[in-house]
Formats: C-alpha cells, structure tokens, sequence
C-alpha cells in the first residue's frame, strides 16, 4: 500500500464519514483541497466552522437558521395557518424550490423507526403540539417520504392531531414509491401538494 501522509489520511477518513461518500470518493475530494489555494482552504474550514457554530435551529418550526426564529418563520407574508409537516430541512429546500407552497414548516428532524431505535421523543413532534396549542393552525400537511417509516410517521401525529379539530393531508404522490422529496423535481413536488388528500 502506497505511503500517505498523515494529515492528509485524516482528511481523507473525515470526508469518509459522509453519507454516500467511500474511500475512492474521499481519497479524491482529500487531493482537491490540497490543490486548493491556501487562502480557498482557510475559507473552506471556516465555512465548515461557522456551519457548526452558528446556525441553530428555528424556535418555532426548528429548521435551521442564523437567527432565533428563521425568515420563513418570520414573513408576515406567508400563510401561518397551514404548516407542512417535513422530515428534514432539506426538504424545506426541496418545497420552496417548488413555489408552489405559501405556508409555513414543520422539520421533525427524522421520522419514527423502532427497528432503529428512533421514538417519537426522539423527533420534533412536541414542539409541533406546542404549535397547534393556540388554534390558529387549520391544516398539517404531511410531507413525508412514502416509505414505512414516513407513513408510520405520518400516521402516528395524524392520530395525535385529529381531536384537536386540526385538518390533516397527506401530499399526494406522484413521486415513486420510496422515494425522497429532496430529490423530486419542482413540478411533481408542486403537483403532489396542490393534489394532497386527507388523512
């Protein structure tokens, strides 16, 4: 096995760490910031760092944010009555890439699988009762990916939502079955919310 320095081993085992990323792929992005310039590399670090320092999640919908309540959040502009109901802030992206939805979000930060451990405790979904406490939220939407785990998901707040008299849709897939949202393209995503059902 060819000799690598140490340092340079270590990014490369850090890059390995990323989901989806092996160590040919690690090994290759390790060599492109050694061929950064030194200036490039320092910003490179320091957007890692600021990343991790700084943004926080959103005390209302927990997406993340720069500030104590995101610009989402914010907006007087945008329909604070219907909130929709995503797995990860990814999937915010995803949405508002659409346009196509004027509410507001919800980031529950995983979905339930007991097989892995991952209990609704575990998930945002008491700061989402929190929210419907004040009867101004008509309608949840339930975004989540059509795998066992989001329908479970899905189903399981759907259960806890429905005596408070809150409306509760599920979006209305014209996306494969397994599938992520934050790889859908604008038009089914925009599609599949104008076209969401009732739970």
């Amino acid at each position: 096995m060819a000799y690598v320095a140490a340092p340079l081993e270590r990014l490369i085992e850090q890059f390995a760490k990323l989901p989806g990323i092996g160590r040919k792929g690690a090994t290759r992005y390790a060599y492109q910031v050694l061929s950064m310039s030194k200036q490039d590399a320092m910003e490179f670090a320091q957007a890692i760092q600021d990343a991790h320092t700084k943004v926080r999640r959103c005390k209302v919908c927990q997406n993340f944010t720069e500030d104590e309540i995101c610009a989402i959040c914010s907006n007087a502009g945008r329909d604070h009555s219907v909130i929709c109901v995503v797995e990860s802030p990814r999937d915010v992206t995803a949405f508002e890439r659409t346009r196509a939805f004027r509410g507001v979000y919800h980031v529950l930060h995983g979905l339930l699988s007991p097989m892995d451990g991952i209990t609704a405790e575990q998930l945002c979904i008491k700061e989402l009762l929190d929210r419907l406490k004040d009867g101004e939220i008509q309608e949840l939407i339930m975004a989540t990916n059509s795998t066992v785990e989001g329908e479970a998901t899905a189903m399981y707040i759907a259960k806890l939502v429905k005596p408070l008299g809150v409306k509760v849709t599920r979006l209305a897939y014209g996306l494969p079955v397994g599938s992520d949202i934050q790889y859908a393209d604008e038009v089914t995503l925009g599609s599949s919310l104008t076209n969401r059902k009732e739970l």
